[in-house]
């Protein structure tokens, strides 16, 4: 059940900000044309949201080995240097994610310290930016459980 959970984390979660995000908008239509009122918490929320499906949904490619990926020089290349590049690109992306993460965290803890808060809920702004030092972190370890594969499989 836990290694289900573990491998299907990125999609129950994303399904379940999905949705949340589909009620909430279909709300906001609703009062925007029964009340001629917008909500504009509404926007606030799936804007949020929607950065958090972003960052699940790059975690979950890189669990997959599904991420873009431009191949032609790549695949003209000998082992050695297609292993040497594989590891060079993995470093970039977990540089990359642990920087973001890290800035991330920073801007968490300035929120945090500051008292910022949203425009329309008011609600504690780290809130809707923890999701970038967490999902990077998430990240990170999908793309090292990624490598490991790739580098047991020895798929250069």
């Amino acid at each position: 059940m836990l290694k289900k959970l573990c491998d299907h984390f990125e999609e129950l979660l994303g399904a379940l900000i999905l949705s949340v995000m589909l009620v909430v908008t279909f709300v906001n239509v609703v009062t925007r044309y029964l009340i001629t009122y917008p909500l504009a918490f509404t926007e606030e929320i799936t804007i949020s949201m929607f950065v958090w499906i972003v960052l699940l949904g790059t975690s979950m490619a890189f669990r997959r080995n599904a991420h873009l990926a431009m191949t032609f020089f790549y695949d003209l290349m000998p082992r050695g240097l297609k292993k040497f590049c594989f590891l060079l690109s993995t470093a970039a992306c977990i540089a990359f994610f642990a920087l973001l993460g890290w800035l991330g965290a920073l801007q968490v803890l300035d929120e945090w310290a500051l008292g910022v808060t949203s425009d329309a809920l008011a609600i504690p702004a780290c809130i809707y930016s923890s999701a970038i030092p967490m999902f990077s972190a998430l990240i990170i370890v999908r793309i090292l459980q990624s490598a490991r594969v790739t580098l047991r499989e020895k798929t250069f």
